[in-house]
Order: C-alpha cells, then structure tokens, then sequence
C-alpha cells in the first residue's frame, strides 16, 4: 500500500515537484479503514487526479491516492438510470462510458479532469450544467470514527463550485461512491451555452442531436482553447466567475456593453473572469516560469520548471489587477497548499 515516491510531481496536474513524508495508492474501501486507523492522530491528504490542487510548498504529512475503481448502471425506468461509481473513477473516462451506454446527463461536463469521488466536493460544472443536476446521492466514510453515511441531494449543500464537503464537513468524510440520476431512451439535450450554439450552427446539422454529439462538440471546444495537462502543467480554470450585484452589473455594462454577464435564479449576476483578465492583456503574461495560457485568460500554466510559488505569485499578481480596475475580488477555485 505504502509506496516511496516523495515527489509529487505525477500526482498533481500542476507537474509541480513538491515533496511529502510518503505516498499511499489506496486501492480499495479495505485499503482506506487501514490507512485511516492507522492516521487518527495527524494530517494528512487525499489526492484523486490532482486537478484542482496547487503546491506552494512541500507536504510534510503523508499523501493518499484515492484510486478504488468500480462502476454499474441501475435501470430505473424506460426514460431513467442511475450510474453508480466509485471515487476513484477517472471522470472524463467516465463520462465517455456513460454515453457509450446509452446515458445522458454528463455530455456537457467531458474532458473535465479529475475523479468522482471530487465531483462532488467541487460541484464540477462546465457549458451550462452542473454535477449537482444529476446527482442522487452519495456514500462517504468518516475520517475519525470510520463510519459509512450515505449523503443525499438535500445534505449536500451544493452551491457554484461548492459543497458541504467544502464547508460545514470540510476534511471530515472520504467520499467513496457516487450515485448519478442520468437519461436513457429520451434526452434532453443543453446547448444553452454560446460556444456550444455556434458550434451546432456551424456544423449545420440536421438530425437530432444526441449527447455523445454534444460530448464531442465539448471536447473539441475544450482542446481548442485548453491546454492539455499532460503536456502543460495547469488545473484548468484557476479562478471562479465572480458572483456580483445586479448595480454592480449595470456598472460594468454601461462601462462595455459586450461584457459577458450572466443572471442568476437568485437575482444575482455571474460575471466572467477569464474575460476580465483578457481585458487586462495578461494572456501570455508570464511570471517565471509560469505562465497565463496564450488561449484562455483563466488558465494558469506551468511552462516548465515553475514552483508553486511562482504560480501562486501569478495568480496573486492576477487578483491585484482585477480588484484594481473593476473593484471585483476574485476567488481561486484551486485549493492552495
């Protein structure tokens, strides 16, 4: 269980090489109760994908791999189902698998990195569509008293890119199974989302479309405009859009009408950050080796050798000249060690 690789280098999509006392692969649920009863009197971490993680420094406790696997489709009616998933379910493979069974629900959220088990926590949303939309329920072990609870929709507290896990249970349970409500036979299909409209009325399609149509439609988007991080350290979008004020949002508008501005069901507006920060000509902005990608104002990139500081220092330097300019605070979603 226990493997001696103290650089974290593979397992944080950042590629950043920071160092911890071990690293654990947990294989298994067995696997987890050992490594928790055997952890009740110090800090440690759980890793999945190391998507949404930045290193600004070496971890001094130990690292568990969230890496138990398992999947199954429960059919609930003629137009329903649910796929039921372990935490340590890659998820963009998932999402493929998914469709290749005849499920929709997840087509707008592929080529997210990450796992299930995070899914969750993060309430992962991409081009119009949240996980919170889909999701059932969830089973998750306490890290003290190793007990199984099983969380439904209503527990979760599910809010933008945010959670109970997140908050009120912040390092209290391990998720380590997820349950997704998903169509099959009769989809609904979102292409809300402006760049998924241009690209269907591009392709000029005449059929129905389908969500594993809508899934490649994704995935081209996304490839076009993010870079890959098995290429080029990153963590996707390093910052969340800014929830602002409808006075607020008046002000930016008669300031640039084509300012992309979102209304929300609770009469609040959703601001985009990657379009404040292009506005400040800081795609390409480089710090060190780090780097504001060249294609999207909302990545941060490792070039190449970059610490965690320096991407830290970036995205500190980023928020500076946002809250100067237009008065508006932006929030990482990466969690920052």
């Amino acid at each position: 269980m226990n493997t001696s690789v103290p650089l974290l280098t593979d397992y944080n999509t950042f590629k950043v090489g920071a160092k911890a006392r071990s690293v654990h692969s947990l294989s298994s649920i067995a696997q987890l109760r050992l490594f928790l009863e055997s952890h009740v009197s110090e800090p440690y971490l759980f890793l999945g994908q190391g998507s949404n993680v930045l290193f600004t420094r070496d971890y001094p406790y130990d690292v568990a791999l969230v890496r138990w696997r398992g999947k199954q489709v429960k059919l609930l009616s003629e137009t329903e189902a649910l796929l039921i998933a372990a935490a340590g379910e890659p998820w963009h493979e998932l999402v493929m698998w998914s469709l290749q069974q005849g499920l929709g629900g997840l087509e707008n959220l592929a080529l997210i990195p990450g796992s299930m088990g995070a899914a969750p926590i993060q309430n992962i949303g991409a081009y119009g569509v949240e996980l919170k939309d889909v999701f059932e329920w969830c089973k998750a072990m306490h890290r003290t008293t190793l007990e199984e609870r099983t969380f439904a929709f209503e527990e979760c507290a599910f809010g933008y890119r945010d959670s109970v896990f997140k908050n009120e249970l912040k390092d209290q349970y391990v998720i380590t199974e997820v349950a997704l409500r998903l169509s099959r036979n009769v989809h609904s299909i979102n292409i809300t989302y402006a760049p998924l409209q241009d690209w269907f009325a591009q392709a000029q399609t005449t059929t129905p479309i389908s969500p594993l149509a809508v899934a490649e439609a994704v995935c081209s988007i996304r490839k076009a405009k993010l870079p890959d991080p098995k290429v080029i350290g990153n963590a996707g979008s390093f910052f969340k859009n800014p929830v602002i004020s409808s006075e607020k949002a008046k002000e930016l508008l008669s300031q640039n009408s084509e300012t992309p501005i979102y209304p929300q069901p609770n009469g609040s507006f959703k601001v985009a950050a990657g379009w404040l920060i292009d506005q400040l000509h800081l795609k390409g902005f480089k710090m060190g080796k780090a780097a504001v990608h060249d294609k999207q104002a909302l990545v941060l990139v490792n070039t190449g050798g970059a610490s965690g500081k320096e991407l830290f220092d970036l995205s500190t330097h980023i928020k500076q000249r946002v809250s100067e300019t237009y008065r508006i605070e932006l929030e990482e979603e990466v969690t920052i060690f």
